[in-house]
This record gives structure tokens, sequence and C-alpha cells, in this order.
């Protein structure tokens, strides 16, 4: 038997929820706290996990295709331009390593138009201030928010999904000692239009910083620069403090941000959620995305991970209720399936900020000779643990 279902949050994790709970028939209502739903002029690197989940979301290869070109992860240099960790063009690893270089705004509306298509209502300019969990198989779930003239509103369903991000207030309805906390990082991001850097994601980590580069939809390049820097920090210029930062780097780092125009940086504090929720699910609302396992972005899992989430809240918990299980049950099985992943993949997270972008002078020349020397089979291994994810099956 089919719901109702009120997702909290239209970002990515949000959007993928709501698509998967409307293909299985449920009615689904995505509450937005923006004026505009819209994403941030930024990039996102598609793991093969993440074009699974796609494809797990009724997107076929050429929707996928479309999204963004085909390019591979290379490998890691230092800040001088010399390969730390190469990976050989091996078709067994590079097929481990493929990705789709993707503009965060294009992966947004293609969710975006799916969902609209698949009947699910979306209301902007909602802004959620408190929620009862409600209990499976009694009182359902209720949602409170203040509309955009500041009137409260109230919505009941069968299932409430916090997709509302780091900063979730269904987390803290839920979870009040499930506070976020500032990683010590920042993170520049831009997208230069017009701008052919080198093929494949290439990245560089320096003292306290990390810089890459991708190629992404419409013949652009997108990069990031993560630095340690104090929490809050205001800068007067963006775009002449990245170029400051990264001035001793190699000169394909310092030509990326050069051709960038200044009004396109952005930069935002990473925060984390240390060591996830205790549960992901409580009464009838189910966590995804950042409200739920939010880390540092060392091993670029965000997006795939909220994307592989909203998956499993169709295909173990809608699914699953609509074959007759209990939904009590199908909550469960959902934690089951991803509390343990998403805790391993944080840690591994923080494990590779450590031994990568977060450590200092002291110890780079050591840990880059120990990297020279891994082989690439174990780098093979290694990323299909995280990239060989496929969606669950159908009840």
């Amino acid at each position: 038997m089919a719901g109702t279902a009120v997702v909290v949050g239209g970002g990515i994790g949000g959007l993928a929820s709501a698509v998967a709970l409307a293909e299985a028939g449920w009615a689904t209502t995505v509450l937005e706290r923006a004026r505009r739903l819209g994403e941030v002029g930024a990039g996102v690197a598609l793991t093969p996990n993440a074009v699974a989940a796609l494809g797990g979301l009724g997107f076929d290869d050429d929707a996928v295709a479309g999204l963004g070109p085909r390019t591979w992860a290379t490998g890691t240099r230092d800040r001088h331009g010399r390969p730390i960790l190469r990976l050989p063009d091996d078709p067994d690893l590079r097929a481990t390593t493929a990705l789709r270089g993707v503009h965060r705004a294009r992966l947004h509306g293609a969710l975006l138009e799916r969902a609209r298509a698949l009947g699910v209502e979306v209301v902007t300019d909602a802004r959620v201030t408190t929620v009862v969990a409600g209990v499976p198989g009694g009182a359902r779930a209720v949602v409170h928010h203040a509309d955009g003239a500041g009137a409260e509103r109230e919505r009941e369903a069968d299932l409430v999904v916090g997709a509302d991000g780091v900063r979730s207030a269904v987390r803290a309805a839920l979870y009040p000692g499930s506070r976020p906390a500032y990683s010590g990082f920042s993170s520049w991001r831009a997208v230069v239009p017009g701008l052919a850097a080198e093929p494949g994601l290439l990245q560089y980590w320096g003292p306290h910083a990390e810089f890459g580069t991708m190629p992404v939809s419409g013949g652009a390049t997108y990069w990031y620069g993560y630095v340690r820097m104090p929490e809050g920090a205001r800068l007067d210029d963006e775009h002449g403090t990245a170029t400051d930062r990264f001035a001793g780097w190699t000169d394909e780092v310092r030509q990326v941000i050069s051709a960038t125009p200044p009004e396109a940086v952005i930069r935002h504090d990473v925060l984390h959620l240390p060591g996830g929720l205790p549960r992901y699910v409580r009464g009838r609302v189910v966590m995804v995305g950042d409200a739920a396992h939010a880390t540092v972005p060392t091993m670029g899992q965000g997006a795939a991970t909220a994307l592989e989430d909203g998956v499993c809240v169709g295909r173990i918990v809608a699914a699953g209720v609509a074959s007759g299980q209990p939904l009590g049950d199908a909550l469960a099985a959902y934690d089951a399936a991803r509390r343990p992943r998403c805790r391993a993949l944080a840690r591994a997270s923080v494990a590779s900020g450590r031994f990568g972008s977060h450590l200092g002078p002291r110890g780079q020349a050591l840990r880059n000779a120990v990297m020279r020397r891994v082989p690439a089979a174990a780098v093979t291994r290694g990323a299909r643990a995280v990239m060989g994810w496929t969606p669950p099956a159908l009840p």
C-alpha cells in the first residue's frame, strides 16, 4: 500500500528521495526553505556508485551522459605538480575510477524535472520549525513550517524524510544532541566557462590544503581549493585571497585561478557531523544525506551517498511497505543498510584527510614517498569497496 510523504529539503538528497518515493507510488511533497530551488555554481564528480544510483532513479545511459562529460581519476600530485600517486592507464582501474564531471546545477535540475514529471509537489519558502516523529503503526508524523508570509502551517504524513543538509532543522528537532562541528577547513569553488583544463580529475596536495580541477558540462572547468582557515573568516576579496594562498603552487593551479572571473568564486566553511547520527530513523522519520552523515569531503562521496540514500528510501522503505512490510520493519531495514556504509565512508574520509590535505608541512615528504609505492591493485580494491555499490533489488 502506498502512502504520503513529506521530504524536508529540496537539494540533491531530497529530490532523489522524492523521485524514489513517487516511483513507488507515494504522494510526495518537498518542502524547501529557500525561495528558489537551485544549486550553487560548483561541480561534482559522479563516481560509479552515483551513476548506479541515478540508474535506480530511472535515468538511462543517455540521460546520465547528458549531465556531463566522461572523465576519470588520474591520481594525486604534490603542490609542485609532481606525481604522488599515479594511476596507470589500466582498463580495469580506469573502469573503477570512471567519473562524470557535472555542474551541480545541471544535476539538481535533472532531478527536479524528474520529480515534477512524477507528480511531486514542490513548496518553496517553507521554513520547518519542528517535527513530531509519529509512531510506525500509530500516530502519523507532523511537520510544522512557516510559509513566505510567516504563517504557520502543519502537514501530516505517513513518512517524513529529513534531507535538509548539515544544518538540518529535522535533525535539530529529533536529535538535539547531534550538532555539526567545524572541520577546520574552508573550500573555495568555481566553474570557469570556456576554460579547457587538462582532462581528468586532477588533485594536488600541499600543507593543510588541496586543489582540484575537473572538466564539467558545457566545456567549462570546475575547481576547488580546500584550505585550513579559521571558522567564519570574512574575506574582502575571495579571488585575491585564493590567488595568494596558492601562489607557490604549480603553474596549472595558478593559471586556473587566474582565468576565473572574481565573481564566480564562492567559499563555504566545511562542517561535518562527527560520528553521524546514532540511528537514521526515528518514529516515522528517515534521515538522508548530510542531515544524517555529513563528513569531510576528502573522498568526494557527499553527493553520491545522498543519491544512494534517496534510492534506498524508495526501494527499501516505500516499496517495502507497498509489498506488505510493516513501516517499522522497512525503516529498520533502511537503517541497517545505510548506517554501516556511511559510517565507514565517514571514517575513511577523516583518515584520508589526516594522511592527505589535512597534513601539515612535517610529514609531507614521507607521505609522498609512501604513496609513490602503492600498487595499482591496491587502489583498485579500495575504489571498488567505495564505488562498487549498486541499488538494492526491489522487494
